[in-house]
C-alpha cells in the first residue's frame, strides 16, 4: 500500500470518528442534533465523501501502475522463435512473492521453521525471508538490518502479523475501548482543551444585557504528545516443536496474542509511564470513592456503585464499563435495590442482547479482569469511560521481526 493511500485512509478514519462523536453526544443525551451539530456533521460528511473519492482515485492509479508493470514484465520475458515458418511465443511466468501477504509461506509454522533453519551455521537463507529487507541472500551485511538473523531478525509476513494482532484484541481487551489513533510514524501530537463551561478560563458564555459590551473569550489549547512504546515477546521453541509446523501455527499465535493482550490491559490500567504507557489508575485525575461508614470488608453495597456513577462526567455513563476482579462476582449476585436485582448475569439481560459475557450491572457491561485489585482493596471495582484514554498504534497492526521474537 502506498504512503499516500495510507494517509488518505487515516484521514478518512479520523473524519468518520469525529462524525460518530457528534452523533454519540446527541444519542447519549437522548435528543436530536442541534443546528450547529448538524452543520458540523454535514461538513464532515462532505469531507468523508471527498476522502472516499480520493481513496478510489489513488487505488485506481495503484491498480493501473501494477497492471503496467505486469504487462512490461510479460513483454520483457516473452521471446519469439521461428520454426518451420511459424512464429511461437514463449512467456515466462514467475511468482510475485512480494505481493503475497504471506511471502510464499503456507503458515506461521512454515515461516518459523524456515527462520530456525536459517540460524544454522553455513545454512543458506531462504529468499522468502529477505522480502522487504532490500538485500539478497548472498549480499554480505556490514550493518545491522532486519534482513539478517544475526543483526536483528527477519520481517514477519504481514498476513501473519495481522492475524496475531487481531487475536490479541479478544473479548477482554481494553484497547478497542480507548480513543485509539493509528499512525505511520512513532509519535503523534494532539491539541487538547482542558477547560470546562463552569471554569474560569477558555470559551465562556455570558448573558448579554441591552446595549452592553460583549465579553470576549478565547480557547486555551495545550499540546499532548504520545510516543509509541515497544511491547515484545521472546519465544524460545524446541527442535521437536519446530519439526511440527502445524503445532507451531496453532500454539504460538494464540500464546503471543494472550501475552500481548495481558500486558496491554495491564498498562492501560496501571502503567507507570516509564518505558510503557501511563495507566488511567495511576493518573492524578483518578477518582476514588470511599466505602460507607462502618462498612465491613469483603462487602459491596449498592450505595458504593451509585456514588461511583455520580462521579462520572456528564455523558460518560453510556460509554462506561465496569471492570471487576473475579473474586468480586459473588458479592454482585446479592446486590438489590428494594426487591430488584441490579446485577443481571449472562442470559438474563433484557431483550437478550449480550453485550458482555459477564452480563450487566446497573445498565452497564461488566468485564472481569485479574488486573483489577483483589476484593476489598482500592481498585477492586472500576467504572471507566476509556474513550477519554488516548492511545496510538502503528498503522496496519503489528510491526514484527523474527529471530524467534515478536514485537509490537
Amino acid at each position: 500500500m502506498s504512503k499516500q493511500l495510507r494517509e488518505l485512509q487515516a484521514r478518512k478514519a479520523t473524519l468518520v470518528k469525529d462524525a460518530r462523536a457528534l452523533t454519540d453526544i446527541a444519542a447519549a443525551e437522548e435528543r436530536d442534533m442541534t443546528d450547529e451539530e448538524l452543520a458540523a456533521f454535514n461538513a464532515l460528511k462532505a469531507k468523508i465523501e471527498a476522502a472516499s473519492a480520493a481513496i478510489d482515485r489513488e487505488a485506481a492509479l495503484i491498480a493501473e501502475e501494477a497492471h503496467m508493470v505486469n504487462v512490461a514484465n510479460v513483454a520483457h520475458s516473452a521471446h519469439s522463435t521461428i520454426s518451420h515458418g511459424q512464429k511461437a511465443t514463449v512467456i515466462s511466468v514467475t511468482d510475485n512473492l512480494e505481493a503475497d501477504p504471506k511471502h510464499g509461506f503456507k503458515s506461521v509454522g512454515d515461516f518459523l521453521k524456515t527462520v530456525r533453519q536459517a540460524q544454522n551455521p553455513g545454512a543458506a537463507i531462504d529468499d522468502r525471508l529477505l522480502i522487504g529487507s532490500g538485500r539478497s541472500a548472498v549480499a554480505p551485511a556490514s550493518f545491522g538490518s532486519e534482513g539478517s538473523a544475526q543483526d536483528g531478525g527477519f520481517l514477519v509476513p504481514p498476513q501473519f502479523a495481522q492475524e496475531i494482532f487481531q487475536l490479541s484484541l479478544g473479548e477482554d481487551s481494553l484497547l478497542p475501548m480507548t480513543d485509539n489513533v493509528e499512525i505511520t510514524g512513532n509519535t503523534m501530537a494532539f491539541p487538547k482543551d482542558e477547560t470546562t463551561p463552569w471554569g474560569t478560563n477558555g470559551i465562556r458564555a455570558y448573558w448579554q444585557g441591552e446595549a452592553a459590551s460583549a465579553v470576549g473569550t478565547k480557547p486555551v489549547l495545550g499540546l499532548s504528545t504520545l510516543r509509541l512504546k515497544k511491547l515484545m515477546a521472546l519465544v524460545p521453541v524446541t527442535d521437536e516443536l519446530l519439526d511440527d509446523t502445524n503445532a507451531l501455527s496453532t500454539y504460538l499465535p494464540d500464546k503471543i496474542a494472550t501475552s500481548i493482550r495481558w500486558k496491554t490491559n495491564e498498562s492501560i490500567l496501571f502503567g507507570s509511564g516509564t518505558g510503557l504507557p501511563v495507566g488511567c489508575m495511576t493518573n492524578a485525575t483518578t477518582v476514588t470513592v470511599a466505602k460507607e461508614s462502618g462498612q465491613t470488608t469483603q462487602t459491596l453495597l449498592a450505595q458504593n456503585l451509585a456514588k461511583m456513577i455520580s462521579r462520572l462526567p456528564p455523558g460518560s455513563f453510556g460509554k462506561a464499563v465496569w471492570i471487576v476482579n473475579n473474586d468480586v462476582l459473588p458479592a454482585l449476585f446479592t446486590l438489590t435495590l428494594g426487591n430488584y436485582p441490579i446485577y443481571l448475569p449472562t442470559g438474563m439481560n433484557p431483550g437478550g442482547i449480550q453485550v458482555s459475557p459477564y452480563g450487566m450491572l446497573l445498565g452497564r457491561p461488566v468485564f472481569v479482569s485479574q488486573h483489577a485489585n483483589t476484593f476489598s482493596s482500592a481498585g477492586d471495582v472500576l467504572l471507566a469511560d476509556l474513550s477519554y484514554y488516548q492511545t496510538i498504534t502503528k498503522a496496519g497492526g503489528m510491526q514484527t521481526a523474527k529471530d524467534v521474537k515478536e514485537m509490537l
